[in-house]
């Protein structure tokens, strides 16, 4: 079953248009609590969290999903990734949305001296997921990681157009 696709951007389920994005910092107002599953506004008032939201370039207002990451001092840690519902599921307008988060991440990392490495916590139904598309890698239990060579590879499949 496939899940989600790496791509240059984000592309059209239907259409197979793709779209440049922006990654921006979110502002509390910005969210809508009923139009998503995680509480954002309580993830974004944490002072050790940076919450950002994907959207199209030049359409600031469609919010197609949020990050929320924290400088883990020798790693970027990704708390929270969420796509907005109409970017889940089988009818999901957009893919490369969560992969576009995950290099911006990775991008994040390799800013702040990191090396690109990213940790996180994933649902078990998607850890072979996570192992294929993103090539993370299990640190036990539910904890994956994404090294250098794989954060290069998704920061070049979504930053270097």
């Amino acid at each position: 079953m496939e899940i989600d696709k790496l791509t240059h951007s984000i592309e059209n389920a239907f259409t197979e248009e793709r779209f440049l994005t922006d990654i921006l910092l979110i502002k509390n107002e910005e969210i809508v609590e009923k139009d998503w599953l995680f509480d954002w506004k309580k993830e974004n008032n944490k002072s050790d969290c940076n919450v950002s939201k994907l959207v199209t370039r030049g359409n600031e207002n469609v919010i197609q999903a949020l990050l929320s990451i924290s400088d883990g001092k020798d790693h970027i840690f990704m708390n929270l990734l969420e796509s907005a519902s109409f970017n889940k599921g089988q009818n999901k307008v957009y893919l490369g949305v969560a992969g576009n988060l995950v290099a911006y991440a990775c991008k994040i990392s390799l800013e702040s001296g990191y090396d690109g490495y990213v940790v996180f916590d994933s649902k078990t139904a998607l850890i072979e997921h996570y192992m294929d598309k993103l090539h993370a890698k299990r640190l036990g239990g539910l904890r994956m990681y994404i090294d250098t060579s794989s954060a290069f590879r998704l920061i070049d499949k979504y930053f270097n157009q």
